[in-house]
């Protein structure tokens, strides 16, 4: 896996150990990786760090970045509030890989308490290698942004 633009990281708690697995598993792999916390077991409140990494990649100063709480979901539905955030839940390859074909993900989503190690590091690996086909799919992400919120 060649390294290419830095990567931004979070998670809760619930999500630590395995945030720290992937971190070196990224470091080694020679990736830069700007990790948001949280940096203990200790119980947090999982918004907060979602949205830290979320404003990284809505503001553009990160092209992709990675989450993880204990499900996924707390992450997913915070980080899909931000404009131009295109978080996916991933727990298994086949989604991984279509949500950068298709959906162009920018923010890779994992469940600490639901994804082993080694199958966490196969997803975020390629999830990394997978590019985006553009074409219809393109047309298609585009639309996420005429979205109205103040009808939600």
């Amino acid at each position: 896996m060649e390294s290419t633009a830095p990567i931004v990281m979070g998670s809760d708690h619930a999500g630590y150990a395995l945030k720290e697995f992937i971190k070196k598993y990224l470091t080694v792999s020679t990736f830069d990786v700007e990790d948001c916390g949280t940096f203990s077991e200790e119980s947090v409140d999982y918004p907060d760090f979602g949205i830290a990494v979320a404003e990284k990649i809505a503001s553009g100063d990160f092209d992709r970045g990675i989450l993880i709480c204990g499900t996924g979901l707390g992450m997913s539905m915070v980080a899909n509030r931000f404009k131009n955030v295109r978080a996916a839940l991933c727990s298994d390859l086949f989604a991984a890989i279509m949500s950068r074909r298709h959906n162009d993900a920018n923010l890779l989503v994992l469940g600490g308490r639901v994804t082993g190690t080694e199958l966490a590091k196969e997803i975020v690996r390629v999830w990394l290698e997978t590019p985006f086909e553009g074409g219809r799919h393109k047309k298609r992400i585009e639309k996420f942004d005429t979205i109205k919120r103040d009808l939600i």
